[in-house]
């Protein structure tokens, strides 16, 4: 029985991986480096820590890669943080989830001032059972490290108790690694077939899609 529902944040519950990809460009571009957006955009559902090595030289990351994340994280916040906005029924497949009896964690590779945020602007604050953020985990997705804080949370639940739900390969293969299962959705713009590859169990359109079909879904199993 699904006992929890651990979520990925960016693009699976807030509309941010263009945001996210346009600043990691600009910060690139101060620091003289041109990456076109496209190319950016297939990395973004990593963590900072992951998204560089690939696409830079592991010299330069070496030199000038803590200078690039500080500066596209303070351009993030500045620029881009007041844009973001919650997918269609956010609150409500929460509320779903909660009135199942099943806990909802965030699992976000962002800093934990984000996270604050977007709990804001998806009205899920008052909904959430626990939260990790960068800070919980030395590796990003596609590495386990924060499905396996966000379990450590839910102690003492074991993996097969908890369902992933993401928008990424690599949240996929993170989930995979930390032994849980995982959920696909749409909406931060990788294909149905990309998502089943790296080992989503169901895919659905958006969280909306998912509220919909919840009784037939895994949540439900």
């Amino acid at each position: 029985m699904i006992k929890a529902v651990v979520f990925d944040v960016d693009g699976t519950l807030i509309d941010t991986v263009d945001l996210h990809a346009d600043a990691w460009v600009k910060a690139l571009q101060h620091f003289g480096f041109e990456i076109a957006f496209r190319d950016m955009r297939s990395q973004i559902g990593k963590g900072g820590d992951q998204i560089l090595h690939g696409l830079l030289p592991p010299e330069v990351i070496e030199k000038q890669g803590d200078a690039i994340k500080d500066f596209r994280s303070d351009l993030f916040k500045r620029e881009y943080l007041h844009r973001a906005r919650a997918f269609p029924a956010v609150r409500d497949l929460f509320e779903r989830i909660r009135a199942a009896g099943q806990k909802a964690v965030l699992a976000s590779s962002g800093n934990a001032d984000e996270v604050e945020q977007y709990k804001e602007i998806a009205g899920i604050a008052d909904l959430i059972d626990s939260a990790t953020s960068s800070d919980d985990a030395e590796r990003s997705k596609p590495f386990p490290d924060i499905f396996e804080a966000a379990l450590a949370k839910l102690a003492p639940l074991t993996p097969d108790e908890a369902v992933v739900i993401g928008d990424t390969p690599y949240d996929a293969e993170a989930a995979r690694k930390a032994q849980m299962k995982s959920i696909g959705v749409l909406s931060g713009g990788f294909t149905e077939q990309a998502l089943k590859d790296a080992g989503c169990i169901a895919v659905y359109r958006d969280v909306e899609d998912l509220l919909h079909h919840y009784d037939s879904s895994p949540l439900a199993s």
